[in-house]
């Protein structure tokens, strides 16, 4: 079984004039850090041209699918009939996406497949934790 699940996604982006631009975005769960989600925009996308991935947490977006979620650099609510919008929060500004919720249930549910909720703790790698822990104590002693 693989422990990456990725899935593409077609996010619409808001901005200030009447036009939201549809680009292609990618979900990503990966079993190595099982608490997260990132998604990821392509260069034409991005301000710096280049692509850019936001990573936060998977309960934050199954929360925000039902109702308003996050109060740091990401926030997720839903928005009229199967919309999930996304706010990405920058010193450079503020990205706001729109996804099919459908598209964003079908993401979570297929996670929740690999890792159940609640039992992220469970597929930690603790041996690698404790050792990027001792490298980073050791950093700053």
């Amino acid at each position: 079984m693989s422990t990456v699940i990725e899935q593409a996604v077609q996010a619409r982006m808001v901005a200030s004039s009447p036009r939201m631009e549809t680009v292609p975005a990618t979900l990503r769960y990966d079993l190595e850090d099982p608490f997260a989600v990132s998604m990821a925009f392509p260069p034409r996308a991005t301000l710096e041209g280049v692509e850019v991935s936001w990573a936060f947490s998977r309960e934050l977006l199954a929360q925000g699918v039902d109702g308003p979620a996050g109060v740091g650099d990401v926030r997720v609510r839903p928005y009229g009939y199967d919309r999930t919008v996304v706010e990405f929060h920058a010193p450079e500004g503020v990205a706001v996406v729109h996804i099919r919720t459908t598209e964003v249930r079908r993401f979570l549910e297929r996670s929740q497949h690999l890792v159940p909720a609640g039992r992220e703790h469970q597929y930690l790698e603790w041996d690698k934790w404790d050792d990027e822990l001792a490298a980073l104590l050791e950093e700053y002693s």
